[in-house]
């Protein structure tokens, strides 16, 4: 009897084994990165997670808090220490999203983001802030067009133009001019991301082509079409992005979606 509760205090114990032995793997792999480079390696990672319950589906997305995170992390950063986030995320809070890009933005170092997979809506924002951005070869990024609720800024307005005001509801016509803000309120953002990386014509074009709802939200802009658009992009991405990935498997258990080592990072010179 005693043989077999400690068989069953082992099958429990194993999933929290097993998330402290990737933890631990994880933290071991930024560390490599980091001496090996010089920076500081940030990690955005976002996985859809199950309800141990119910079963039902639950996406991460950016929110305040991994917003938090990053700000913090960058603070503890030298100013002359390079910095290299990988992005591995759907998107997210809008003012999250726009907090770590103008943290990255301002960051005086160099700082580098790599996609291996898909950095989409907010994850193409913080992108934009980025003196470089390493795309594999078949990753994306995406449209950052504002949403309201479910649906694109960019369709509300679409629809009400197809209609006289008189056969319009308040409602629908107040989503229209939160509509309008919203997608103003983009534009200016990255225009303010793109300053001083291109021309003020090509990132006005950027801006617009962008934020305006040209495409689906979930459109996926690949690395051609990211070098087509003007952006400063590269496909050299190290096959050590794709190891520590691999660490990252599809949780069963909520876990942090910004990972770092939590002390300061000095520079060597």
């Amino acid at each position: 009897m005693d043989f077999i509760w400690i068989i069953f205090f082992l099958m429990m114990m194993q999933p929290a084994l097993k998330k402290q032995l990737l933890d631990a793997s994880r933290q071991r792999w930024i560390a490599k990165m980091e001496a090996e480079h010089n920076s500081r390696v940030i990690l955005l990672v976002h996985r859809q997670e199950t309800m141990s319950f119910l079963g039902f589906p639950v996406f991460r997305f950016i929110d305040i808090h991994d917003s938090e995170e990053i700000l913090r992390a960058i603070h503890m950063t030298d100013p002359d220490v390079p910095i290299e986030l990988i992005l591995h995320t759907p998107g997210g809070l809008v003012l999250a999203a726009t907090q770590i890009a103008k943290a990255i933005k301002m960051h005086p170092g160099k700082v580098t983001v790599f996609v291996p997979h898909f950095a989409m809506s907010g994850g193409t924002l913080i992108s934009l802030a980025a003196d470089e951005i390493v795309m594999a070869e078949h990753a994306v990024l995406g449209p950052v067009d504002p949403q309201l609720g479910q649906t694109a800024a960019a369709s509300v307005l679409a629809a009400v133009s197809q209609k006289e005001p008189k056969d319009i509801d308040d409602q629908t016509l107040i989503q229209a001019d939160m509509a309008k803000k919203a997608i103003r309120q983009v534009h200016q953002t990255v225009l303010d991301l793109l300053e001083g990386t291109m021309e003020q014509k090509k990132a006005e074009e950027l801006a617009k082509t962008l934020s305006e709802g040209r495409w689906t939200h979930d459109y996926g802009i690949s690395y051609e079409k990211a070098k087509e658009l003007g952006l400063k992009v590269s496909k050299e991405i190290p096959e050590e992005i794709f190891q520590l990935m691999a660490l990252f498997p599809q949780p069963v258990q909520r876990q942090p979606g910004v990972e770092y080592i939590p002390r300061p990072r000095k520079s060597n010179s």
